[in-house]
């Protein structure tokens, strides 16, 4: 009889080796995401010393935007087929790439390719795409807590990693920086992701840290199913692609993703045409990043109480108060009504990263989730893509920000009805649910 094997250290560790993962991907967010949008420190510089136009200039950013939407199937597809390690390692490679190579750049589409297309691309393969498809197969009854965890990794390396990048970019130049961060990606990221498994079967486990054999396990897990028919479907791509919920969730996203990219770009600009100083106005955006952290994690953590649904309507609740917000400061420049627009769009319209996953996860977990996610990005990017762009066009023809916002209000209600249609609470109801 061959003796049994000995516990993997993955099974000695069953209950925190969920968490190791959401620390590797707390770190990898904040590197990741920092690196990304670091485009926007270099980019003064980098026009002054060029002398290009600045929408050439700042085509590459919205050029590798789109980029790295149209990657978001073949992530989600590598994610099913090899995991989150091949996938995450890949991007450190790509983004570190492209951050090395731009020190060299000569001419234009020299930036389009390193800090567009490798940056953008790199960047999606370990940011909020690639994180959504797979860290919520580690978690059932703390799923929503652990992702807004994960993601608040975004916010903290918006108040460390920043301002220290725009130091060197300052003292030294945006090629060093480019340097300086490339460097870093690769020896903080690469040994961090190490630990990554594309779901706790992969070491014996069960979701919240639950062994494999533990009595009852199984059954414990599947009591928060409400559609048995379903849930017990062997959800594809094509299958998803064919029903309502897939498009419903679609729309939310898009429109939830025009609100928050319009808000995000015009932010800055509006308010010092509104009368407040520029470094006022930056600093709103700044602190925005500041108040969502404590907003996603605890608004994640709600959601596996309450339902995603009542997150999600919150969070766009949260994105029209900050509209309402900024279209009530035409009629004069006022701190409370400044501070009002940061807690709204911060602690709440910030968190619906916190469910986007659980969201999608809820009504077509499975071996193919991955690839399903990935392709309802493409909705989110064109709505982040959309949102700016339609804003700007809006305030050209007529001379004010009033109907894209006041339009912008109106598609973050239809996002809220959009995920209440889709009904993830109809499929698998959340653990603060389950009778």
């Amino acid at each position: 009889m061959t003796p049994p094997r000995a516990p993997t250290w993955h099974a000695r560790l069953p209950f925190f080796y969920g968490w190791v993962i959401v620390a590797a991907a707390f770190v990898t967010m904040a590197v990741g995401v920092s690196a990304r949008t670091s485009f926007s420190l270099l980019f003064p510089q980098m026009v002054a010393e060029f002398g290009w136009d600045r929408g050439l200039a700042a085509g590459a950013f919205s050029f590798g935007f789109l980029f790295s939407a149209g990657l978001s199937p073949l992530i989600g597809h590598l994610m099913d087929r090899r995991g989150p390690l091949i996938v995450v390692q890949s991007g450190i490679v790509l983004l570190a790439a492209g951050l090395l190579a731009a020190a060299f750049i000569e001419r234009p589409w020299h930036l389009y390719a390193t800090l567009g297309v490798l940056v953008g691309g790199g960047s999606n393969c370990m940011s909020y795409t690639a994180q959504s498809e797979y860290l919520p197969n580690w978690f059932a009854r703390r799923r929503g807590l652990a992702l807004s965890v994960a993601f608040s990794g975004a916010g903290v390396g918006a108040i460390v990693l920043l301002p220290w990048f725009q130091a060197i970019t300052l003292r030294d130049g945006w090629r060093e920086a480019c340097w300086t961060m490339s460097i870093l990606a690769v020896v903080v990221l690469v040994p961090v992701n190490l630990v990554l498994r594309r779901g706790p079967h992969d070491v014996g486990l069960l979701p919240d840290g639950d062994r494999a054999l533990a009595g009852g396990g199984t059954a414990r897990h599947a009591a928060n199913v409400v559609d048995r028919e379903w849930a017990s479907i062997d959800w594809t791509l094509g299958r998803a692609l064919r029903t309502r919920r897939f498009w419903w969730i679609a729309l939310g996203f898009f429109c939830a993703l025009f609100a928050w990219y319009a808000v995000q770009v015009h932010q800055t600009k509006y308010l010092v045409d509104a009368g407040y100083p520029p470094m006022t106005a930056a600093w709103a955006l700044g602190l925005v990043s500041v108040v969502a952290i404590p907003g996603q994690i605890g608004l994640g953590a709600l959601s596996d109480r309450i339902g995603r649904e009542w997150i999600w309507t919150a969070g766009c609740a949260g994105f029209a108060a900050s509209y309402a917000l900024l279209v009530a400061m035409e009629s004069g420049t006022s701190p409370l009504l400044l501070y009002a627009m940061v807690i709204a769009q911060g602690t709440f319209g910030y968190a619906l990263t916190s469910v986007m996953g659980p969201v999608v996860a809820e009504i077509f977990e499975g071996p193919r989730y991955g690839s399903i996610f990935g392709s309802l990005t493409i909705a989110s990017a064109a709505g982040g893509a959309a949102g700016p762009w339609v804003a700007g066009i809006a305030h050209d023809q007529t001379g004010s920000y009033r109907l894209a916002f006041v339009g912008a209000m109106a598609l973050c209600a239809v996002s809220a009805v959009a995920i209440w249609r889709a009904a993830p609470r109809q499929v698998r109801t959340v653990p603060g649910r389950t009778r």
